[in-house]
């Protein structure tokens, strides 16, 4: 996840949820401590949380950071974005008490090395369509800023490359397509139909539906990338220029 740094918000905007109510929080499952293993304590959770929070009473990008180095994860590995999505942490970079507590409570983490115990199952969630397609759309406005309605283009980038870069063979193009398009950022419909044409819309393209309810952007896309392959294909001689070059061939040698 990468670590945006942003101005805090105000105690106001650490209560409020994130503002997408289209996808379904995470349910854990296989959580439930077996005989063995002790209870969860709120208390130590709390403690826990108190050891990276500063007088803001917010785990901010430094002692995010320090958090990451703890847990043995990079705070640009994806299983920090499917962390904050458990936690329903509204802002990049910011974790508040109250998401603290209620992510790690569903996790049943009231500390370092439980959460590490539970970091396969939090990379496991991301082979799973469902999942996956509520942790993407949750990205998109737990990376956007308070104040705007879209992605700018940068974040967008770097948020679809964490995504989808290693499971889209066409991200790599699309990228580049972006990078030199008009466009500065990219919207909720235009983000949400990435989603959708990485996954129905084959590598050549064969199946793309011109007339179909995609977002401009996407067109646009499509035509680029055709225009590019067909400029890259090797000449091929019609059949009556094939007969005038055996011809010519055919002289020379008599």
């Amino acid at each position: 996840m990468p670590v945006k740094k942003r101005k805090l918000p105000d105690s106001e905007e650490h209560g409020h949820k994130c503002k997408i109510t289209s996808f379904t929080r995470p349910q854990v499952r296989g959580m439930k401590p077996n005989g063995t293993e002790r209870q969860f304590s709120s208390k130590k959770c709390l403690a826990w949380f108190h050891k990276y929070a500063g007088p803001e009473k917010v785990v901010d990008p430094e002692a995010m950071e320090k958090f990451c180095e703890d847990i043995g994860v990079e705070p640009e590995n994806i299983i920090m974005l499917v962390l904050a999505w458990h936690l329903d942490a509204a802002k990049m970079g910011y974790f508040t008490k109250d998401e603290w507590l209620r992510g790690m409570t569903v996790l049943q983490c009231d500390g370092t090395e439980r959460l590490q115990s539970k970091l396969e199952y939090l990379r496991s969630e991301l082979n799973d369509a469902a999942a996956f397609k509520n942790i993407y759309r949750y990205a998109f406005d737990f990376a956007r800023d308070t104040n705007q309605r879209s992605l700018d283009m940068e974040t967008a980038t770097s948020m679809l490359a964490l995504l989808l870069g290693r499971t889209w063979p066409l991200f790599p193009v699309f990228r580049q397509f972006l990078e030199q398009s008009k466009y500065k950022g990219l919207n909720k419909d235009q983000w949400y139909n990435v989603l959708e044409f990485s996954r129905t819309i084959n590598t050549d393209l064969s199946n793309y539906d011109e007339d179909g309810a995609w977002p401009v952007l996407l067109d646009e896309f499509v035509e680029w990338q055709k225009t590019r392959s067909a400029s890259r294909l090797p000449y091929v001689p019609n059949k009556r220029e094939g007969e005038r070059k055996l011809t010519a061939e055919t002289k020379q040698l008599t």
